[in-house]
């Protein structure tokens, strides 16, 4: 993985290219972070980056979170998040992530929390059919039959089943730089992103 960023989700509109096509975009704010932790072979045994987001006033974190960011004379963040790195030699703590890290033509990957829809049936959660609305069926949304009886006599793990849908964290790869406004640190990219407005995301560049 490579160095990435910490934003949010803006929400979505369109923009058109130099033949007139609509191209549906989405607009996030990303960054500034600040670098809080360096981690090298020798002492952690793998090399990474530690990056914070967002301040926050010191009485929402507790003592070892102050800690741990006032011990490099850092504000209170709300986010922290690790990213491997090959050269960790060529960062320092405190150092200042912005939209500069990527170029417009570049592509990205995105990772978020979905939008959470509750408690949801197998039509809609795994695009099971329907049964028969008509002829005196009873069976329209039912889930039916479930396992085998006398053998093997359970439920066998990982069967489709009504449940929980969204609100899981997923990724979307090779999305496409559309614009980069750095006074503002916007990012426009072509196609969704997990989440609704406001959703927290982590963003990298595609290797």
């Amino acid at each position: 993985m490579s160095i990435g960023l910490l934003g949010y989700k803006i929400g979505m509109t369109q923009l058109f290219d130099p033949s007139g096509n609509a191209i549906p975009v989405t607009l996030l704010k990303i960054g500034p972070c600040i670098i809080t932790q360096i981690k090298t072979i020798p002492n952690e045994g793998y090399n990474s980056i530690q990056i914070g987001y967002q301040d926050l006033p010191y009485k929402l974190l507790n003592q070892p979170q102050l800690g741990h960011l006032q011990k490099s004379n850092l504000p209170p963040l709300k986010y922290l998040k690790e990213f491997h790195i090959k050269n960790p030699t060529e960062f320092k703590i405190g150092q200042l992530l912005t939209t500069d890290l990527f170029e417009e033509g570049q592509t990205i990957s995105i990772r978020g929390k979905s939008i959470g829809k509750g408690f949801s049936g197998l039509q809609k959660r795994h695009n099971f059919r329907r049964g028969p609305m008509t002829h005196g069926s009873k069976n329209h949304r039912a889930p039916g039959s479930i396992g085998m009886g006398t053998t093997p006599g359970r439920v066998l793990p990982r069967k489709r089943m009504a449940g929980q849908l969204g609100n899981q964290y997923t990724q979307i790869k090779n999305l496409f730089i559309f614009q980069i406004n750095s006074k503002e640190n916007i990012i426009v990219v072509k196609g969704s992103v997990p989440g609704k407005p406001g959703n927290l995301l982590s963003i990298h560049s595609v290797e």
